[in-house]
């Protein structure tokens, strides 16, 4: 069972790739807007992963990945880069936890850029988000089963641009660690909530592909899955070298039995080179 001493970091293990990481998503009741960021220690290397997005409905992607932040230091989780400050804390194990971002991303009219060297548009990119339990967590959500997730309410504000959006929504967060392998075999995951408040977690295969290996709908069980809008992230190469890995994030609408829901859902591509440029 989870408890509240898991909601700390953990010592990194043996495992060369041994990480630990922390998600938060976040999606708007209609689907029309939603976003994640995720901070991944890598020993290994000394530095942490950070990404973070923003995608909805008639916008662009607007996204950020830096693999080459600072560690946090000491228990926090507070990490910062050139155009990058982040901090997640643990307002109260289990149940609470706020999520402050400022940081300058790159806006992208097709998300596919994002595996082709990310040119856009700098934009500035926000968050003062709070996430609060709606259900308890559930276990076994990391890459060798250590780790948890948990559905979560979230409200608060993102600064996109020149735009603040008042954001009250749902949301998942994942709190993982132990070895992840990037390079070696694919993984998928999708988690969301129902407009009967009812949330789900669970493994999901693409149905259908579009360009540039995007999804664009799957299945996660029992749930049908459509693709409202990308964020795919490019992993870059084994440590030592090899090809990089293709990441296909998504928001997503959830159909199961006539409920409709939203969420994040992800499709580990890996060994994938990105696209050559034209």
């Amino acid at each position: 069972m989870t408890s509240a001493a898991d909601e700390q970091r953990h010592p990194p293990g043996p495992h060369p790739l041994w990480e630990e990481s922390w998600y938060f998503d976040f999606a708007s009741p209609d689907g029309s807007l939603g976003g994640y960021v995720r901070l991944g220690v890598v020993p290994r290397d000394g530095v942490t992963w950070f990404w973070a997005a923003l995608a909805g409905r008639g916008r662009p992607l607007v996204t950020l990945r830096d693999h080459e932040v600072e560690p946090p230091r000491g228990r926090a989780l507070e990490a910062r880069a050139s155009g990058l400050w982040v901090d997640l804390v643990c307002e109260t194990p289990l149940q609470h936890w706020s999520v402050g971002l400022e940081a300058f991303g790159v806006a992208l009219d097709d998300p596919a850029e994002a595996y082709r060297g990310e040119r856009g548009d700098p934009t500035a990119l926000g968050l003062d988000l709070e996430w609060e339990a709606s259900d308890v967590p559930v276990g076994g959500q990391g890459p060798g089963g250590e780790g948890y997730g948990q559905a979560c309410a979230v409200h608060g504000d993102v600064l996109v641009g020149r735009e603040r959006i008042a954001f009250d929504g749902a949301g998942w967060r994942t709190h993982a660690w132990g070895p992840r392998d990037w390079w070696a075999g694919s993984w998928s995951w999708a988690a969301g909530t129902f407009d009967d408040g009812t949330t789900f977690s669970a493994p999901s295969e693409p149905v259908a592909l579009g360009g540039d290996g995007l999804p664009v709908s799957a299945v996660a069980g029992d749930v049908a899955v459509a693709v409202l809008a990308h964020a795919p992230v490019l992993v870059p190469g084994r440590p030592g070298g090899g090809a990089a890995s293709r990441l296909p994030r998504a928001l997503c609408r959830y159909d199961r039995a006539g409920r409709t829901g939203h969420g994040w859902a992800e499709w580990l591509q890996p060994g994938a080179a990105p696209p050559a440029t034209g």
